[in-house]
């Protein structure tokens, strides 16, 4: 990677892949490590979550903790409706803990989530108002959760569009994009309970879609996931040192090609 790679206007895609996202942390660890300061984020679903955390001035040692904590019925609770059996209310509750009333406006670094509406298929960029409604918007897996209505459009997850957005680094300033795909090298496995058919659902929807969007990232990680689940929180500080480890051999090994 050259100097102007390094130093100028880096954008940072995180997707989405549930727990998975637990490896961003340890991307975020990584670049980091190698002295590189990223201009620009974005996050789709669990993405948007760390994404909202990092942008709004947290290190990835302040969100370490946050992440290891997080357990499945910390983030949901059951709330039958038309829509959705959970709620997850929670998710934006700890955004609210961490950085209270925080918007877009305020961040540290300029930050967008993706989400989509639900009545059009269209793609959503949240990048204005209030943090914690917009993660609860892009994390809302279809089926699972019940939509977010914000501006009067209802929304579920951004992965159902873009789950490694990349589209809108170019739009805020980025010359440089890095992608990190959670799912590209993982294995879906028999599921266990309804969220996994869910999951394992969803994530085969968009499966190839992102394979063609990711091509227009100037670097891609793909940690290596396929021994985790998408749903077991015990595995967070597994993922978290796997995110690290792979992320920086990619970007070393990228540093030595350019």
């Amino acid at each position: 990677m050259t100097k102007k790679d390094f130093k100028d206007e880096i954008g940072l895609a995180l997707g989405g892949g549930a727990v998975l996202g637990a490896a961003h942390i340890g991307v975020l660890r990584a670049l980091d490590e190698i002295g590189t300061r990223v201009q620009y984020i974005t996050g789709t679903s669990i993405g948007a979550f760390v994404g909202a955390l990092y942008a709004g001035g947290l290190s990835w040692k302040k969100i370490e903790p946050i992440a290891l904590d997080l357990k499945w019925l910390d983030i949901s609770r059951v709330r039958p409706s038309r829509f959705g059996l959970l709620s997850n209310e929670k998710l934006g509750s700890v955004i609210k803990k961490e950085l209270g009333d925080l918007r877009f406006e305020d961040t540290k670094i300029p930050l967008a989530m993706v989400a989509t509406d639900i009545a059009t298929g269209e793609k959503v960029v949240l990048n204005k108002g209030e943090m914690a409604t917009a993660v609860m918007a892009s994390t809302c897996i279809p089926g699972l959760f019940a939509p977010v209505e914000i501006n009067g459009r209802l929304l579920v997850d951004g992965g159902v569009v873009e789950n490694v957005p990349l589209s809108p680094l170019p739009d805020m300033g980025a010359k440089f994009v890095i992608g990190v795909d959670l799912n590209a090298r993982s294995e879906r496995r028999r599921p266990q309970n309804i969220v996994e058919v869910l999951l394992n659902t969803f994530d085969f929807l968009l499966m190839n879609a992102t394979r063609l969007q990711t091509r227009k990232a100037d670097l891609l990680i793909e940690p290596d996931l396929s021994a985790f689940s998408m749903v077991d929180t015990d595995q967070v500080a597994e993922l978290i040192e796997v995110g690290y480890s792979e992320s920086l051999t990619a970007l070393k090994q990228f540093q030595r090609q350019a």
